[in-house]
């Protein structure tokens, strides 16, 4: 049967790369950590506030909902009836709404691994993207390899070629638009060269963060790579003759 019915399509498988959303699957190779249910349905880490019982969310679940940021505590749509690992949960933020399904796909549910994650998203593609990338990264290893690769595929109605070719194409959209956000700024400092000899400086720390920059990058830690490319930039913002911040600090140098 079609796992999705939205927005004039039908979906029935895997999607990586699309305007508004993507599905795809994962395999859970851990069922920790164990979260409570409370009263509203709500994920909560207090015991105390267990009213339908408890979920394990695993370690794909507990990275997909870490990828999106500042997030909403997560609302369980299906509770857990005799097994803790299996359950659908829903968490949004401000760009992005996030559905993650825990079902077993071989072993009849005895062990973690024979778990799998259907995690579906919608947003704009580079949000998507970026979360995608997050997820690969937080958990250091490539979540589409399964335990059992025919029950997986049979589960899921998707060859390999395919959930590989899902992932991989988001993670390269973050990359790739990771890497045009520091070819701008690269351009910004090469236009801004040989403008003023006492900014030269600035521009040269600015080179030195967005090496940093592509380092974070290929460590697949790309919070870390634009906090490096925020203090590229602000050295750009500094030594461009242009800006205020120029302008006042040339005053300040001069009185």
């Amino acid at each position: 049967m079609p796992i999705l019915k939205a927005m004039g399509m039908v979906v029935d498988g895997p999607l990586g790369i699309h305007p508004s959303l993507s599905i795809l699957y994962a395999q859970v190779w851990s069922g920790k950590p164990t979260m409570s249910i409370d009263d509203q349905g709500l994920l909560s880490f207090n015991e105390k506030n267990i009213s339908s019982g408890k979920i394990y969310l695993g370690d794909v679940a507990e990275s997909a909902i870490r990828s999106l940021g500042s997030h909403r505590t997560p609302e369980v749509l299906e509770e857990p009836a005799y097994d803790e690992q299996k359950w659908k949960l829903v968490c949004k933020s401000n760009e992005m709404i996030l559905k993650i399904s825990s079902k077993p796909y071989w072993g009849f549910g005895l062990f973690s691994k024979c778990f799998l994650n259907e995690l579906i998203l919608e947003g704009p593609l580079s949000i998507r993207a970026r979360c995608i990338h997050d997820i690969v990264a937080i958990l250091g290893r490539n979540p589409w390899e399964p335990v059992r690769v025919r029950a997986f595929e049979r589960k899921t109605k998707g060859s390999m070629l395919v959930h590989t070719k899902s992932w991989e194409s988001l993670i390269s959209y973050a990359k790739n638009e990771f890497l045009e956000m520091v070819e701008e700024q690269r351009e910004k400092i090469r236009k801004l060269r040989g403008l003023e000899k006492e900014n030269e400086c600035l521009l040269d720390n600015a080179e030195i963060y967005l090496d940093e920059a592509l380092m974070a990058l290929s460590d697949r830690n790309i919070p870390a790579g634009e906090r490096a490319l925020s203090r590229a930039s602000n050295s750009i913002i500094q030594s461009d003759p242009s800006t205020e911040v120029a302008s006042a600090n040339r005053d300040l140098l001069g009185d």
